[in-house]
C-alpha cells in the first residue's frame, strides 16, 4: 500500500499542479518540500534560497509523513530509499519547459541551468541513484494537460497502468548545434525545431 508518495522534477515540469490533484484523488495531504528551505537571502532585487538538506531532513523526521504527497525538486536530496513508497518524476520536453520558465521570468543563467538539467535528466539520475528503479516512474508533462498526467500516475499507483518502463530521452531532439543554440538562447524557441 502506498502511503508516502514523492513527486519531483526539474522546476517548471508541473509538480505544484500535479501534486494537489494526486493528493485529492487519494485522500492525502501535500507537503511542498521547498517550503522547508532553511534560509532565504535578498540582495537588491535578487532573491536566493540556500538549502541545508541535513536541517531539512531533521525537520521532516519530526513530521508524520503518512498519507502525504511530498513534492519538490529537492526530493532525492531529502529522502532515502525506504522512506517513499512511490516516486513520480515529471519530465517536460525542453522547448516546452523553456516557454514555461520564460513566462516565469527566469534569469538567463537559471533558464540555462534548468534546461540543461532537464535535457540530460539530472533529477531522474539523482532519483535512480537514491531510490533505485523499482518504485520510480517518469511522466511526460509536455502535452495533454494535468488530467492526463494525473490519470497515468493514479493508474500506476493502483496497478492498472501499463507498467512498461520507457525512459524519456530528450537528447535526440537536440542533435545539432543549431538546435542546441536555439534551446539555450533567451529567445522563445521555435517549436518546429523541437
Amino acid at each position: 500500500m502506498i502511503e508516502r508518495l514523492g513527486i519531483t522534477g526539474t522546476p517548471g515540469t508541473g509538480k505544484k499542479t500535479i501534486a494537489p490533484l494526486v493528493a485529492s484523488e487519494l485522500g492525502f495531504s501535500t507537503l511542498d518540500l521547498n517550503s522547508l528551505a532553511t534560509h532565504e537571502r535578498k540582495s537588491g532585487s535578487t532573491r536566493t534560497i540556500q538549502v541545508d538538506p541535513a536541517t531539512m531532513r531533521r525537520r521532516l523526521r519530526k513530521l508524520d509523513l503518512s498519507c502525504k504527497v511530498l513534492y519538490g525538486h529537492l526530493l532525492p536530496s531529502l529522502f532515502r530509499k525506504s522512506e517513499l513508497d512511490f516516486i513520480a518524476v515529471l519530465r517536460c520536453k525542453p522547448a516546452v519547459l523553456k516557454e514555461r520558465l520564460l513566462r516565469r521570468g527566469y534569469s538567463p543563467q537559471k533558464l540555462r541551468e534548468n534546461l540543461e538539467a532537464e535535457l540530460i535528466g539530472v533529477i531522474l539520475a539523482d532519483c535512480l541513484k537514491r531510490f533505485g528503479g523499482e518504485r520510480l516512474l517518469e511522466y511526460d508533462t509536455s502535452r495533454g494537460g494535468p488530467d492526463l498526467v494525473l490519470d497515468r500516475i493514479l493508474a500506476d499507483i493502483r496497478g492498472t497502468g501499463m507498467k512498461e518502463r520507457r525512459w524519456i530521452d530528450w537528447t535526440p531532439l537536440y542533435d545539432s548545434p543549431r538546435k542546441l543554440r536555439s534551446l539555450f538562447s533567451t529567445e522563445s524557441t521555435d517549436s518546429a525545431l523541437t
